[in-house]
């Protein structure tokens, strides 16, 4: 029995109308035009452009959920079976979309308002006053400056955690027992190393750093009394939580190379030096770039230890701007202009990410 020409089951694009097309087209940029224009005059009456509009963006959800849901209905209308098809992803791309785009643009419209969590006037905008502060706010340009030492400290870190990952993948006596003391600190979180090492054991007068610092010859031992100390300390401890992170990966990769290339080396005479230099350094590099920029990622967010050990001091020298951030937010109750920080430290992560991974690229594509 042939199937030949059987196309009871089978919908294509000729067999549906150009009436039928027409008709998913319009209900798509009818809604779409509904969508955009509810959404554009919610926005001018925000900022007091016009004189009426809605107490809320309810409104403006109700129409995306119309118009997602007529785009939807389009696929089938227009397409047939493919349609339908486009329905198993589609629901969920446009949730997705919901979840990233909309607070973004409202984040983005905040950040453009006086808005004080402790004034009764509520949210204004302002235009661009917030960005005229943020100019000439010399303690966001000293934390900004601050993230250029936290980030270059990832490439001690790395040499650490390659040192580690060699020692832990050689043939040593306990090397399984020294695998898992090396994750312990990866396995709490930041506010208890705060808390555990920078408050207790840390502190002045009673913490055990501070007597060993003492019995050493350091008279008074403060870890965070100067500007240049109290950074340092910051970055020890958040070294110590996360070098095991990029330990991990670096070992990973080690136990992945080649062990005959590695041998070969040896027949030849290489020296161990000659042998990590020449093979296993250059076979390395391509974990090595990715646990890098993951490490950076993690550095650009850091905030934890810096919020509960010194909020920032003394007077900013440790502050993040993530922590900055934070303390616009929860000191100073400026939701607006911390708004404006937070997107205008977006923008610099994604340039400089960006910038990143295409330098990383080149790098690895060039010839050894």
């Amino acid at each position: 029995m042939t199937t030949e020409g059987d196309l009871l089951h089978t919908v294509t694009s000729e067999r549906i109308s150009a009436l039928r097309r027409r008709a998913g087209r319009s209900l798509v940029w009818v809604t779409g035009l509904g969508f955009l224009a509810i959404a554009l005059w919610q926005g001018l009456y925000s900022f007091q452009k016009v004189g009426w509009g809605f107490d809320t963006w309810r409104p403006v959800l109700f129409a995306y959920l119309v118009w997602a849901t007529a785009l939807c209905a389009a696929q089938v209308i227009v397409r047939g079976e493919a349609g339908k098809r486009t329905l198993f992803i589609l629901p969920a791309v446009l949730f997705v979309v919901s979840l990233v785009v909309f607070p973004l643009l409202f984040g983005l419209y905040i950040s453009f308002t006086d808005w004080n969590l402790a004034s009764q006037d509520g949210m204004k905008p302002n235009g661009l006053d917030n960005l005229r502060q943020m100019w000439n706010d010399t303690f966001f340009w000293n934390a900004l400056k601050n993230m250029i030492y936290y980030v270059l400290a990832v490439l001690v870190e790395y040499a650490i955690a390659f040192g580690l990952a060699v020692l832990l993948n050689a043939q040593i006596r306990g090397r399984k027992f020294f695998r898992v003391a090396f994750l312990l600190p990866l396995m709490l979180s930041p506010v208890a190393v705060s808390w555990m090492i920078g408050k207790s054991m840390m502190e002045i007068r009673f913490g055990p750093l501070a007597r060993l610092a003492r019995e050493l010859g350091w008279d008074r031992p403060s870890f965070f009394g100067t500007p240049e100390m109290a950074r340092f300390t910051i970055m020890a401890m958040d070294a110590w939580t996360f070098i095991p992170f990029m330990m991990i990966m670096l070992l990973a990769g080690l136990q992945a190379l080649p062990k005959e290339v590695i041998e070969a080396s040896k027949v030849d005479g290489a020296t161990p030096w000659q042998s990590f230099r020449e093979v296993i350094f250059p076979l390395m590099l391509p974990v090595s770039v990715t646990a890098i920029v993951i490490r950076i990622i993690f550095k650009l967010k850091l905030a934890d230890i810096i919020i509960n050990v010194t909020s920032g001091g003394p007077g900013g020298a440790t502050d993040s701007v993530t922590s900055f951030i934070f303390r616009e937010y929860r000191d100073r109750s400026n939701v607006g202009y911390g708004t404006l920080l937070a997107m205008v430290y977006l923008v610099l992560i994604v340039i400089f990410i960006t910038l990143l991974l295409k330098f990383a690229s080149r790098f690895l594509e060039r010839p050894q």
